[in-house]
């Protein structure tokens, strides 16, 4: 197959052709945002978030301005003090652990699963002491973590779960008894981000927040609303954290179509792994039977006789982008060595960050684009 009849054109998340797709429905939500001009708190915010709560099932949707705030706003509400220590995975974005920084918490690093990423549930009881008030856990590249076996632990101990649903917002749970939750609902606060080229993106920053609670519900909207449920009176410290309307307008259109996106992304994830079965220069990602997967990314794992980086570079030379998602575990990052971490400490987050290699994976791939993706990473090994 001719290298330049594809790569060209093949991108990591490719938001143009998909906004080409609705186009109409989004200029007009814009539009009326503009003729309106009630650009922050206008009812189109209102609106959005009456939807992602009909959509997730959450008791209650708050938005705000972005994931990592989401983050900080729900340790608030948690009234975590400075000094508790907070459970967390170390492997994975940098903000899950920036945010406990920044309140004066301490982190407590998990190591992970090797073969689907997620928060090792094995290490968490070994990792509680006196002065553990919270799990915050992943749903990393689009799949949910243990949740039943987190919540039972948090239960029995008493602590508060956070669950980072960034990259997850669509997956479904399936607990044990056959019940069913969507990601992001089932711990104390649920949290997600808009960031563009999330699953369910807007054209900007935005975020939000997910509880079942409603005591919890009302301390979430205040604090991202300066602490005050009246203004100008302020019952407590909060931030400025806002979904503006013309994000929400856009997410509003978008959320009707989350679905097919997922089945989409899906179905490029199963052709990939039809390609890459048991193929031995490396892994594709594994998929838990308890959650289902909207891939947010499509990540494999090169064995120990391939070289990520090599693949990563042959591929660029093709025109095929790839990412690293991520090249150094969080208890290595010069940020937080002083939180204690050392080489060897979490061996298996370690190794991923060696291992690690994430395909071109959106809702307006093209299968002839795909074959050229997969012919080239089969054809690296080939040349090996």
């Amino acid at each position: 197959m001719p290298e330049s009849v594809y790569n060209k054109s093949i991108q990591m998340v490719d938001l143009k052709t998909q906004y080409e797709g609705i186009k109409s429905e989004v200029d007009a939500a814009i539009q009326e945002v503009i003729s309106q001009s009630t650009f922050i708190n206008g009812p189109q915010v209102k609106k959005f978030a009456r939807e992602l709560k009909d959509y997730t099932g959450a008791g209650h949707v708050i938005t705000c301005g972005n994931g990592t705030d989401a983050l900080q706003i729900a340790m608030m509400a948690l009234d975590f003090q400075a000094g508790d220590e907070i459970i967390v995975p170390a492997f994975t974005y940098v903000a899950t652990v920036e945010v406990i920084a920044l309140l004066g918490l301490t982190p407590v690093f998990v190591d992970v699963f090797e073969h689907s990423f997620e928060l090792d549930v094995r290490q968490l009881e070994s990792k509680i002491t006196e002065k553990t008030v919270g799990i915050v856990t992943v749903h990393l590249y689009g799949q949910c973590s243990n949740m039943e076996e987190i919540l039972r632990i948090s239960d029995k101990y008493k602590l508060k779960v956070i669950e980072d649903g960034a990259q997850a917002l669509g997956a479904s749970y399936t607990f044990s008894d056959g019940t069913k939750a969507q990601a992001g609902t089932m711990g104390d606060i649920g949290i997600t981000s808009f960031f563009p080229s999330k699953n369910l993106g807007c054209f900007g920053d935005g975020g939000a927040m997910f509880t079942n609670n409603e005591h919890l519900a009302e301390k979430l909207q205040m604090i991202a609303n300066h602490g005050q449920k009246k203004k100008y009176f302020h019952d407590s410290i909060g931030v400025n954290s806002r979904l503006d309307s013309l994000q929400a307008a856009v997410l509003s259109v978008k959320l009707k179509h989350l679905d097919s996106y997922s089945e989409a992304r899906n179905k490029v994830a199963d052709q990939y792994d039809q390609a890459f079965t048991k193929h031995p220069g490396f892994y594709f990602p594994e998929r838990v039977p308890y959650s289902t997967h909207v891939f947010h990314q499509y990540t494999i794992r090169l064995r120990e006789s391939a070289n990520r980086d090599q693949l990563k570079s042959y591929l660029q030379e093709k025109g095929i982008p790839s990412m690293i998602y991520y090249p150094l575990p969080l208890h290595l990052q010069k940020a937080y060595l002083h939180f204690g971490g050392r080489v060897g400490q979490f061996p298996v987050a370690e190794k991923l960050c060696k291992e690690v290699l994430s395909l071109p994976i959106h809702t307006e791939m093209k299968a002839e684009q795909q074959e050229y993706i997969i012919d080239s990473v089969l054809s690296f090994f080939k040349a090996k």
